[in-house]
Formats: structure tokens, C-alpha cells, sequence
């Protein structure tokens, strides 16, 4: 199996130590990425650990397809104890960081501890540096990335960077990585705030050599080529389409289309495009770089999940101030779904939909937990009583758009994902709306043959976090390159992503979780016997716990594809 190649490189920031370790048997099985975060943090950080305490740790890691030249791999892969789920999770960003993480010649690094000060962590290929920076509290993403440029020469996309709000421990705080892509679900932000590290960054000409197969050349050509209109309105794209079918949350999850959607649609996206934008090495150029000429505001984006969070479900109809609440969150580091949700829950509480002075003002006062703005740090799982509004989350995590309420089969992966109420962990919706080929559509209502669906769904996109390859890369990652691409049997990579998966919950049943967390804020038809249906199909006890024997079957590498 073709993989990630080098050490592992562990930082403990409180002794200000750096160590490495090979670790080439767990690459072997695990790929890279997400898989072998996973593996490493299961096995390594204590099933009990606070996570913003010293115990939890975090993970950064690429995978074997950051050392071609192919689109959709300008990603990484970060993992530790969420401090919005209390479960194992996995981000990842796009940008350019990863082939500069490459360069530093390690397979991984590890963050562990908590220091005494803040500080930044700048690790190369020959060694780690610990440097002191007490005037960067509270800096902001772009006032951190430009000191770092001015005092050290290394630009944005060298650079992991949090945000006033990871210092103050928002519970869905991003890490920031060429300064508007995000780690951004389930607050890893944190996790670095938590142990006093502003900033790490990521230099070095030692890129272990991997052998990529040519084929890397033919889908790079088709995502030049390819006419999505993702590469003009990424993924704002299906807003107009979600909003006809009654899958757009609207006015904090009451009603599931907006009547205002002309006015943030992927229309008015497009029309403040100003020019292309993309990750490291890609192609396929899907990212919005957008600009207000009226009030000189520049941002990335909105992509679609911001638009829901901060348009249709705050009750807000113009673009430019959806843009403006993205901006604020990429400059204050923090995840725009979570934030958007859990000031639409405000909103719900005090009747404002559509305020956006106050949706501007509370999403400051998040970040730096000033008056109610402590108590909405904390999400709406936390704050939902106090507020007296419904607990629109699932183990913690706000919920993404594509309505399980109309979308079943999303609704169901949204109850078994390990992150919580994430679309793209099984990524179900495209097989709903549809937009995929029809023999591959499923009906939106029921779950008629739809959890082994999602049991493959997952499994895929565990091997897509690990190889690190980008969901939108869909189209042109058919089964058959996935496995050229990996030097594996296609089915023994689903084994390593089911395993994946496997190990995250079991990591998570250490910490409670069970059946119960498996669970919506409404209901949809069959949903207990589609839960039942989607255990069996992963070998799982009826309550969501996973066998101890299911892990000890783990240990052997893929077998090679055939020519």
C-alpha cells in the first residue's frame, strides 16, 4: 500500500521538548491523514483526558498523495479530543500548507502538553523552536500570519495560526491556515488555545519521495477541463436547488426554505467573485475570493454551510452581510457553521432574526466571551436551556445544512457520525438531491437500503481523509484510481476506512457514548430499525459500542491492486 513516508515528530510544549519515533508499522496499514491521526490518538492520549487539558494532544498529518502534483490534494488532516463533542475528531483544511508540512520531513506531528506561556512552534526539518510571544494575545488570524511573515520570512501557507477565540477556549474555535482556510468543525482551535500555542509553523526541503502513479496527470486534466459550477459558485452552487426542495434550514432549524433566497443564492456569490481561487497544486479552482466594491470588504467565500448558519437560519437576505460574518469568523478563528447556529439560537430566543448589527456584535463577543457571548462559547447543546430553544446538535456539534427532515438518509448519517452533525462525514445528501447519476440516486424519504449506503459513504471518505484527497474530487475519484492511486485492493482500503471508524468509536465509547447519542431532534421513518440495519452492517453491538474483538482483527497492511 502506497504511503505517507518519515517520523513522527512529538512536541510537548509544556517541556519544551521535541522528540522523534518511527512509526513505519502504522504507516504501513494506515495510510496517512486521518487514518493514522486516528490510530496514533487511540493509542496515545487517555481514554479519560480533559479535552483542554495537558492529556489530549492533536495531530497534524498528510498523507501520500501531498507528494504528487495531482488537483484535490492541497489538504491535511488534524486530530484530537473535541472540546465541543468530548469525542475523538478529525478536521481537515485546505490551502497550501501541506506541501510546506511535507517539507519538514515528518509523517505526522504530535502537540502535546500545555505551556506556561504563549508561544509559537515553529518546526523544520532540523528541528523544533519554541518562541515566546506575550504581545500576540488576542491578535487577531491576519495580525498573527503578518508578524510571523515580517519577524521569520514564512508566509500564510506555512502557518497554523488561532484566533482571540481558541484563546479563550470557544468550543468551536478553528485552527487557521493561510489565514482563511479553516480546521474548522469541532473546535481544535481550543485544544491549541488550551496549551498556550498561538501559532505553528511548517518549513523544510526534506519531502520523503513517494511514487505517484501517472494517472495523477489524467485526473489533474479533468479537473482543469471540468465545466462544475463549483468552479464559479463553489459550493453555494445547490443553495437555489435545497431551497426548492425544503432541505435549507431556516430561522433556527423552524422551517426549511427561505423566501429570501434570491439575496444570498450562488448567483449573488458569483457576482462578488472577483477572482479564481484554489488549493495547493489544484486545478479545479472551486474557492471564492469575494469582494464588495460599495464597502471595499474582501473575504473567501461564503461557501454554502456559512450561508445557511448566517443567512436563511439568522433570517439574513443579503450577501454582503453574510460575508461579513464570515469574515469575522476567519479573522477571530472560528468554525462558521457552529457559529452561525448557535447565534441563530439567540436570535430564536429574543425574536431578531435578521439583525445583523446584533449577529455581528454577539459573533465578537463569542470570541473574546464578553457578556452573553461567554455563555454562546459554550454551543447549543450547552446553552440551548438557558436560551429555551431546541438542541439543534448531534453529539455536541451544530448541524450542517441538507435537512435530514427532508434528506432521510442524511438525516440517519448525521446520527452516526463519530463527529457529530457533520455533512461531509458520510456525505450522504448527493445521493438525495440527487446529484449524482440516477441509477445511483436513492428516494429522500425513508432509509429503505440506505444504511449500508452510509457504512460505505463513511468508510470511503475515512480513505480520502487518509490518502488526503479532497470530497469534492468525487467526480474523478472512481473506485478503480482510488486504488491505482494507493497501490491496494479497493475493498481492503474500505477495510482500513472501517476501521477507521471503528476506532474512533471505540475511543468514544470509552467516554460514554453509546446508542444513545445516535440520536436527531425529530423524527424520520424506520429511523431505530435503520440504526439497527447500520450496526449489524459494521459488526457493532445494538447499543453503538464496538466489540473488542472488532479491533483486534486490524493489524494487516492492504494487499497491492492488481495491474
Amino acid at each position: 500500500m502506497r504511503h505517507v513516508r518519515g517520523p513522527l515528530c512529538s512536541i510537548d510544549v509544556g517541556e519544551r521538548t521535541a522528540e522523534t519515533e518511527e512509526i513505519d508499522d502504522v504507516l504501513e496499514s494506515y495510510v496517512g491523514g486521518r487514518a493514522l491521526g486516528t490510530k496514533l490518538a487511540h493509542d496515545r492520549i487517555p481514554f479519560d483526558a480533559d479535552p483542554l487539558g495537558p492529556d489530549n494532544r492533536l495531530y497534524f498529518a498528510t498523507g501520500p498523495l501531498q507528494h504528487s502534483t495531482m488537483s484535490f490534494t492541497g489538504r491535511m488532516s488534524a486530530t484530537g479530543i473535541s472540546p465541543l463533542t468530548d469525542g475523538l475528531l478529525s478536521s481537515n483544511a485546505g490551502g497550501f500548507l501541506s506541501r510546506n508540512f511535507t517539507g519538514t520531513g515528518y509523517s505526522a506531528v504530535e502537540i502535546t502538553g500545555a505551556s506556561d506561556e504563549l508561544v509559537i512552534v515553529h518546526v523544520t526539518d532540523d528541528g523544533v523552536e519554541f518562541e515566546a510571544v506575550p504581545d500576540l494575545a488576542e491578535a487577531t488570524v491576519s495580525e498573527t500570519c503578518e508578524y510571523i511573515e515580517d519577524e521569520h520570512d514564512l508566509g500564510s501557507e506555512h502557518t497554523t495560526v488561532i484566533g482571540p477565540a481558541g484563546e479563550n477556549r470557544v468550543r468551536f474555535a478553528s485552527i487557521m491556515t493561510s489565514k482563511e482556510r479553516a480546521f474548522g468543525r469541532g473546535g481544535l482551535g481550543a485544544v491549541l488555545g488550551a496549551k498556550n500555542v498561538k501559532a505553528i509553523t511548517f518549513d523544510g526541503d526534506s519531502t520523503h519521495e513517494v511514487e505517484i502513479p501517472p494517472i495523477q496527470m489524467e485526473i489533474h486534466g479533468e479537473a482543469a477541463q471540468s465545466d462544475s459550477p463549483m468552479k464559479d459558485q463553489g459550493t453555494t452552487s445547490v443553495a437555489e436547488y435545497a431551497n426548492m426542495v425544503e432541505a435549507l434550514p431556516t430561522h433556527y432549524f423552524s422551517e426549511l426554505s427561505f423566501e429570501g433566497i434570491e439575496g444570498v443564492n450562488g448567483d449573488r456569490v458569483e457576482e462578488k467573485k472577483y477572482k479564481k481561487g484554489t488549493c495547493s497544486a489544484c486545478a479545479f479552482a472551486c474557492k471564492l475570493p469575494t469582494r464588495d466594491e460599495e464597502t471595499g470588504l474582501e473575504t473567501e467565500g461564503p461557501e454554502y454551510e456559512t450561508l445557511m448558519a448566517f443567512g436563511p437560519n439568522s433570517g439574513v437576505d443579503d450577501i454582503v452581510d453574510v460575508m461579513q460574518s464570515n469574515k469575522l469568523c476567519d479573522e477571530l478563528g472560528m468554525d462558521t457553521i457552529s457559529c452561525g447556529d448557535t447565534v441563530a439560537a439567540y436570535l430564536a430566543s429574543e425574536d431578531e432574526f435578521g439583525n445583523v448589527e446584533l449577529i455581528h456584535d454577539l459573533v465578537e463577543k463569542i470570541a473574546y466571551r464578553e457578556d452573553v457571548g461567554d455563555s454562546l462559547a459554550e454551543g447549543v447543546d450547552r446553552v440551548h436551556d438557558e436560551l429555551g430553544v431546541e438542541n439543534w446538535s448531534v453529539k455536541g456539534m451544530e448541524f450542517a445544512a441538507h435537512d435530514g427532515r427532508t434528506l432521510n438518509g442524511q438525516g440517519l448519517a448525521f446520527a452516526t457520525s463519530n463527529r457529530g452533525a457533520d455533512h461531509m462525514y458520510a456525505e450522504f445528501y448527493p445521493y438525495e438531491y440527487p446529484l449524482v447519476d440516477a441509477e445511483d440516486a436513492f428516494d429522500k424519504e425513508g432509509l429503505e437500503g440506505k444504511p449500508p449506503k452510509v457504512v460505505e459513504l463513511e468508510n470511503v471518505n475515512a480513505i480520502k481523509d487518509s490518502a488526503v484527497v479532497c470530497k469534492f474530487s468525487r467526480d474523478f475519484m472512481t473506485p478503480e484510481r482510488i486504488s491505482t492511486l494507493l497501490d491496494a485492493d479497493y475493498e481492503d482500503l474500505l477495510g482500513v476506512g472501517a476501521r477507521v471508524v471503528s476506532m474512533e468509536r471505540h475511543f468514544n465509547n470509552q467516554r460514554g457514548f453509546d446508542r444513545g447519542d445516535d440520536q436527531l431532534p425529530y423524527e424520520i421513518p424506520d429511523f431505530e430499525r435503520g440504526l439497527d440495519e447500520y450496526y449489524a452492517e459494521r459488526g457493532w453491538n445494538d447499543d453503538g459500542t464496538v466489540p473488542e474483538e472488532l479491533l483486534e482483527t486490524e493489524s494487516s497492511s492492504p494487499a497491492p491492486a492488481d495491474d
